[in-house]
């Protein structure tokens, strides 16, 4: 489920092709979930779909359920997009901060663990606001040169505010 392995780098120290190949891939891993992070925050739809594979799942339902709440699973690409930007479209402005990430790479598919600090703050009533700190585990799929979120689960650690008014529409 999470990366707990006791060390970052797999590569051999002296294979420097093998390294660069596995920085490299690291780097691409950890941009996936930048992305993923920044296109809500610009709400920019091609940076945020960007992210994920066609047929990505993301998980939401074990952080909401810290404050009582019960959404689906979202199943698809457009599906996750359109659900995430349409919920907070001028109405709830995002600042996501991502920390901690631990990765491991297995050919061509990979596991993130990162937590990520997501700021939520109602447009029309800055002070109506719902911070939370939330554990994220990511399974992504190489795509070329780039890496894909195909499954999402974020796990709510702990929160201030209330996410109720940011989350219901």
């Amino acid at each position: 489920m999470y990366v707990t392995r006791d060390r970052a780098l797999t590569a051999p120290a002296k294979d420097l092709d093998a390294l660069a190949a596995e920085l490299r891939d690291r780097t691409e891993i950890l941009d996936a979930l930048y992305r993923f992070a920044l296109g809500q925050d610009l709400k920019d739809r091609d940076l945020f779909a960007s992210s994920f594979t066609v047929d990505a799942e993301l998980d939401f339902r074990p952080a909401a359920a810290a404050w009582g709440a019960e959404p689906p699973l979202m199943v698809g690409r457009d599906a996750i997009v359109t659900a995430i930007l349409a919920l907070f479209h001028e109405r709830v402005n995002t600042t996501h901060q991502v920390t901690n990430p631990r990765i491991t790479v297995d050919g061509d598919h990979a596991s993130l663990t990162a937590l990520v600090e997501a700021q939520h703050l109602l447009t029309a009533t800055p002070a109506t606001h719902a911070l939370l700190k939330n554990r994220y585990d990511v399974e992504l799929l190489r795509d070329g040169d780039r890496w894909l979120m195909h499954r999402v689960r974020i796990e709510n650690v702990w929160l201030t505010g209330d996410p109720v008014a940011i989350f219901s529409n």
